[in-house]
């Protein structure tokens, strides 16, 4: 039995050229009471030295997390809608394998805490057919929570992708990144 309101539907969708460095996303994260007051999502300077260009990084929620695939205190579950959940705060030791073993750099430790946090897609939001606070908040357009159908609409030019490459290794997101059309994966080198 689902005692959830999860929308199935509704895919996380990521625009680093829509953003504008205005860090609304991080303070609405902030203003979220399950996460202690921390932002969990963070608007980093693409090159500082060169350009004024920022993007925004969640938590890209893996397939296959390897944050929770390196815990060895089993503190990082995934649920059955792929949310890669933060780590359980009873289970993490604060090793931080999971903050170097993420190919995106999402998990923090939080040294106040001496435990691991990272963006859960609002799940407390979501999980009750609400959209990620952060989502909600982004005047650009960078952070989008909704259908496939609504973003190709709105983004014509673009295609949604959750395939990355990592050198020889592969990792299918539950987030998606915009890139031009007709893409279907990002070699990261």
């Amino acid at each position: 039995m689902n005692l959830t309101n999860f929308n199935t539907n509704e895919e996380f969708f990521v625009d680093m050229q829509r953003c504008i460095g205005c860090k609304a996303c991080e303070m609405a994260c902030a203003e979220c009471e399950t996460n202690g007051q921390q932002t969990l999502i963070s608007v980093n300077y693409v090159d500082r030295s060169s350009t004024i260009q920022t993007t925004v990084q969640v938590c890209m929620h893996c397939e296959d997390p390897v944050c929770a695939n390196v815990c060895p205190a089993d503190a990082i579950s995934q649920d059955e809608f792929g949310i890669v959940h933060t780590a359980n705060t009873e289970r993490c030791i604060g090793c931080s394998n999971c903050v170097m073993a993420c190919p995106f750099g999402v998990p923090k430790k939080v040294e106040e805490y001496d435990l691991m946090m990272k963006c859960t897609m609002c799940y407390d939001r979501t999980s009750v057919g609400k959209k990620p606070m952060c989502a909600t908040v982004c005047p650009s357009g960078a952070l989008f929570y909704g259908t496939r159908e609504q973003i190709e609409e709105m983004r014509p030019n673009s295609t949604p992708i959750n395939n990355f490459i990592f050198g020889q290794e592969k990792v299918k997101t539950k987030v998606n990144i915009m890139m031009p059309k007709g893409s279907n994966e990002l070699r990261i080198y």
